[in-house]
């Protein structure tokens, strides 16, 4: 394109009449059965839908959940919270073949659950139905600190 030769055409118009303008009287007559009568519900289709399935072993799914609200079950004995809420649980995994694995730490090293806890947790997971096989594994770092607990928790022990 050449710098004289323009993008864009101007049309100019002298006029342009009005649109015509809206009134009640001109809408069209309706009886009270009509009016009252079920018109088509545009959200029906988007509605009927269903949700994607959730595959078991992810967050949402039958064992993932079970694995969680198991955890939720067990206490620490010193203080009045699950261990999931206490932030002792780093990371549950299911693969397909619904091998669960939990990676969990204590509030030390020295606890005194720290030889029953794990095999506590190991015995509540595999029994969760559909769990096929429950590894947990005690790891000491990043270590446990009071941030790492939920706000239910901090509540139940009075720190929020």
């Amino acid at each position: 394109m050449s710098e004289n030769e323009s993008k864009f055409v101007v049309e100019e118009v002298e006029a342009v009449a009005a649109p015509k303008r809206a009134f009640v009287e001109d809408a069209p007559e309706e009886s009270a059965a009509d009016k009252l009568e079920r018109k088509r519900d545009y959200l029906e289709g988007f509605l009927a839908a269903k949700p994607e399935p959730v595959s078991p072993a992810e967050p949402g799914g039958d064992i993932y959940e079970g694995v969680v609200n198991a955890l939720k079950e067990i206490f620490d004995p010193e203080i009045p919270v699950n261990i999931y809420d206490l932030g002792l649980i780093y990371g549950v995994e299911v693969s397909p073949d619904a091998d669960v694995t939990v990676n969990m730490t204590l509030t030390t090293p020295h606890c005194p659950v720290a030889e029953s806890m794990p095999g506590e947790v190991e015995l509540r997971v595999s029994a969760v139905p559909g769990v096929r096989d429950a590894e947990v594994n005690l790891v000491w770092d990043p270590p446990w600190d009071p941030a790492k607990m939920s706000d239910e928790a901090k509540l139940e022990l009075g720190m929020l």
